[in-house]
């Protein structure tokens, strides 16, 4: 009786009425309002940076400063990744760089921010000084609109550079960005390349050629199937004036001379790249480029790990020495900086071959539970590392919570023991594109994350030998 009456309330007008009101108001509560763009110049929030596409199966993790609880020890230093706000002031300017700094404020303030004083120098290697870079590229073809010339001279190189650190520090950016990312004025320059005006350029390379290949770069086939690169370094040969030898069907440049002039000339050709592009163009352009420099090699600093040596040597079974002196040793290093999934990798194997190489050849990753986030920098407060994306990623700024940055991989994914201690390449492409999936950990469900959409093969890993040229 008591069914007969629930069916013919659901039949009534009614009843009807208060189920549709139910499901409006469960679908109101997924409405966002769509925030303000920020005036130009403002240091972007969150909402202004692109998201990444949605999985079924993995998500990214926002790591914000404000997730880290109270910070007991008073006295000490507070650790990098702290709520930290930062202190902008007007910028003292030598006077003398005849450039209208506003016109490329989008890309300054992105600098400032990926440049943050707080966090520089752990995302230096993967942010900061990618971002860094990329601005001085896009100062230099924003100059070149107004001058025939694709460089600047010594001395007005000297005091844009000068204005250029001036107004990032004044946005709250590291005041040292020179020396942590190993860049001078000098770079502006186009050093030992002897072309540097537009007009001889653009006679001596196929522009056309060059524009096509660089104009947009593909993020998921530039890094293993590289278009825009070879074309840049087929542009710097063609100014270089550089005669390559050949040998074994490979170009080789001889004195290291040529190759300083190769790279200065890579300089030259980037100014006439961002000439042509918008700037945010041409930034994304030269982050994508700049990926794939990093992810080729562990940014780490490994210390002789004689402790580990002598406690891991001719090990067969778990041992508590060992385990102690591996985690201790790897909490030392992991301490330098943030690093990307792909660099965790590369840094995994060239660890595990110093000690193979020192007669450690059990598998003592798996023995001691080594992941692949051990390798990168831990939040205060979490029991779970940060590995970035190895994709251009961002600092972002919010009013509320200061600077964060999202994490890709955070999950516990083993570190892949070398298969050999033979020094050979190692490469995280594949000639076919259907790698198998990465091994998952029990707590998948509860922190799931995404290596950008590659999966890798870490049943065989390789030691990474670097390229003389990028």
């Amino acid at each position: 009786m008591n069914c007969v009456k629930i069916v013919s309330c659901l039949k009534g007008s009614f009843c009807h009425l208060r189920l549709v009101i139910a499901l409006w108001l469960c679908s109101y509560q997924n409405v966002v309002a769509l925030p303000l763009l920020p005036k130009p110049g403002q240091i972007p929030s969150t909402s202004e940076l692109p998201s990444s596409p949605n999985s079924a199966t993995f998500q990214p993790i926002e790591i914000s400063p404000t997730m880290i609880p109270h910070y007991p020890f008073h006295g000490e230093p507070l650790p990098p990744m702290y709520p930290s706000f930062p202190k902008t002031y007007d910028p003292v300017l030598t006077g003398r760089c005849p450039v209208n700094f506003s016109v490329i404020s989008s890309i300054t303030a992105k600098t400032a921010s990926d440049c943050t004083q707080s966090l520089s120098t752990v995302v230096g290697n993967v942010i900061c000084c990618p971002q860094f870079n990329s601005l001085l590229h896009i100062f230099q073809g924003f100059y070149s609109n107004h001058f025939d010339t694709l460089v600047l001279q010594n001395a007005l190189a000297d005091d844009c550079f000068k204005d250029i650190i001036s107004i990032l520090a004044s946005r709250g950016a590291n005041s040292s960005l020179s020396s942590m990312c190993s860049v001078k004025s000098s770079n502006l320059t186009g050093g030992s390349c002897p072309v540097k005006d537009i007009s001889t350029f653009e006679n001596a390379v196929n522009t056309s050629k060059l524009l096509e290949s660089c104009s947009t770069v593909d993020p998921l086939k530039e890094c293993c199937r590289p278009f825009c690169q070879p074309a840049i370094s087929e542009a710097a040969l063609q100014i270089s004036g550089i005669k390559m030898t050949l040998s074994d069907n490979k170009n080789i440049v001889e004195a290291p001379s040529e190759i300083d002039t190769l790279n200065d000339c890579k300089g030259v050709v980037y100014s006439w790249i961002a000439k042509k592009l918008r700037f945010e163009d041409a930034n994304t352009a030269f982050r994508l480029l700049s990926s794939c420099k990093v992810n080729k090699a562990c940014p780490l600093d490994f210390k002789q790990p004689s402790e580990v040596i002598n406690a891991c040597r001719n090990l067969a079974a778990p041992s508590p020495s060992c385990c102690s002196s591996l985690n201790a040793y790897i909490t030392g290093i992991q301490k330098q900086m943030l690093i990307t999934n792909r660099q965790a990798i590369i840094c995994a194997a060239v660890f595990g071959y110093m000690l193979q190489k020192a007669g450690v050849m059990t598998n003592v990753y798996e023995l001691c539970d080594v992941d692949l986030k051990d390798f990168s920098l831990q939040a205060y407060g979490q029991e779970a590392g940060c590995l970035l994306r190895s994709l251009p990623a961002d600092l972002v700024f919010d009013n509320s919570t200061g600077f964060s940055f999202t994490c890709d991989l955070n999950d516990n994914i083993a570190a892949p023991w070398p298969s050999s201690s033979s020094v050979t390449s190692l490469s995280l492409c594949a000639p076919e594109m259907s790698l198998p999936a990465l091994p998952t950990s029990q707590t998948l469900g509860s922190s799931g994350c995404h290596l950008d959409g590659v999966h890798f093969l870490l049943s065989t890993i390789l030691i990474f030998v670097s390229t003389l040229l990028y």
